[in-house]
């Protein structure tokens, strides 16, 4: 084989991180490579130049992706078709089924491109039909969690289990909690609560009122507690608007303006920091874990969204955590139960002890691949490996 030539596609932004990664491990194994494709900051520091802005893609819902439909619909169709005029050895969709699937659909159809795609669909926990139906557009799965691959593969695709980036994540120490503390005048917060509710405008617009009048509640019996609100650059503005209208003030991590590295670091530290954490559900469960802090995990979605997906579901749990060590150690507050009363009362529980959540979180780290290769190395290796 030549100069390798790769189209990647990344809709949102862990997945750029996942393609970043990816791409670095393929710079390394494959110095010729050459890339085409859509994707974020991340990935185009490895050599990307993206056909159009990743933000476009970045829909979550049924309700949410309606409105934006017909445009999507004509982002699928030229991406397909410049995928099919460039002739790649290989396309690799990262997450955003329904953009990536669709573009593989349309490229299956219209060539025998290799098809990769990067993080495996949630076929344990609803729309098991998926991956029978992913299997006719895609021919390798590589897969975030060593309970995927055999889902993957009873369809007829090969999947390679490549870890989980989360668990290559470095803990912040004791002192750089401490000075994190310190710099902000949290030394006294008891507890520090750090407050996650969600990186896409619908979830913040959605959990932010309910959890702005939980935590209220809470301050109320904990007059010392304080909490800190990592926000992403794309929806800062957002994040402002909404705790103005808490009866209690978090800290906003503000990244605008900040060096890329630093603001990472420092809500790395932050949430190494905080004592407990109340989270939208999501990977960012993952990244708790990571920083061994406990959390309550809360969700909901648009009412026509949650009204349909909830036909779907397959499972009693949706905490990464939960799955990964087959517990129920981390409360969930989803759906129609999500409410203050419940958010409260759950916090509560968090606040009284959490040795066997942290228990969990350490294992969950270790069956992701806490200690082994980087992810980006071994998903580059899975790919080459398997060309032909």
């Amino acid at each position: 084989m030549g100069a390798l030539k790769v189209f990647i596609l990344a809709g949102e932004p862990s997945g750029d991180a996942l393609g970043g990664a990816l791409m670095a491990g393929l710079n390394r194994e494959a110095p010729d490579v050459t890339y085409d494709g859509i994707g974020g900051p991340l990935m185009q520091a490895q050599g990307l130049t993206s056909r159009f802005d990743m933000s476009e893609l970045t829909v979550m819902g049924i309700a949410e992706v309606l409105p934006k439909y017909r445009h999507l619909k004509r982002r699928i169709a030229e991406t397909a078709q410049a995928v099919i005029d460039t002739r790649p050895d290989v396309l690799i969709t990262i997450d955003s089924p329904d953009f990536s699937l669709r573009v593989a659909k349309l490229v299956k159809a219209g060539s025998d491109i290799r098809t990769v795609h990067y993080v495996a669909p949630t076929v344990w926990a609803w729309r098991p039909g998926r991956a029978k139906k992913m299997a006719k557009v895609i021919d390798q799965v590589l897969a975030l969690f060593p309970f995927e691959p055999p889902y993957m593969e009873a369809e007829g695709m090969e999947c390679d289990f490549v870890g989980h980036p989360a668990a290559t994540v470095p803990r912040a120490t004791a002192a750089e909690q401490a000075a994190f503390r310190a710099h902000h005048g949290l030394e006294a917060a008891d507890p520090l609560v750090l407050v996650l509710p969600g990186s896409r405008r619908g979830e913040i617009t959605r959990m932010s009122p309910v959890f702005g009048q939980a935590l209220g509640r809470l301050a109320q019996t904990r007059p010392a507690l304080k909490m800190v609100l990592p926000a992403a650059g794309s929806v800062v503005d957002l994040v402002h608007n909404e705790v103005a209208k808490w009866p209690v003030a978090p800290l906003v991590l503000d990244p605008t303006g900040k060096d890329h590295d630093a603001a990472l670091t420092e809500k790395r530290i932050a949430f190494a920091a905080a004592d407990v954490a109340l989270a939208t559900s999501g990977t960012v469960s993952l990244e708790l874990a990571a920083a061994g802090t406990p959390m309550v995990s809360a969700y909901d979605l648009h009412w026509l969204s949650r009204a349909i997906i909830s036909r779907m579901v397959t499972t009693d749990t949706g905490s990464l955590i939960n799955h990964v060590t087959d517990t129920r150690v981390v409360p969930e507050v989803v759906g129609k139960d999500f409410n203050v009363e419940n958010v409260v009362s759950a916090m509560e529980g968090l606040l009284a002890g959490a040795e066997d959540q942290r228990a969990a979180m350490e294992l969950t780290m270790d069956r992701l691949g806490r200690g082994g290769k980087d992810p980006g190395l071994r998903a580059a290796r899975a790919v080459l490996g398997r060309l032909g």
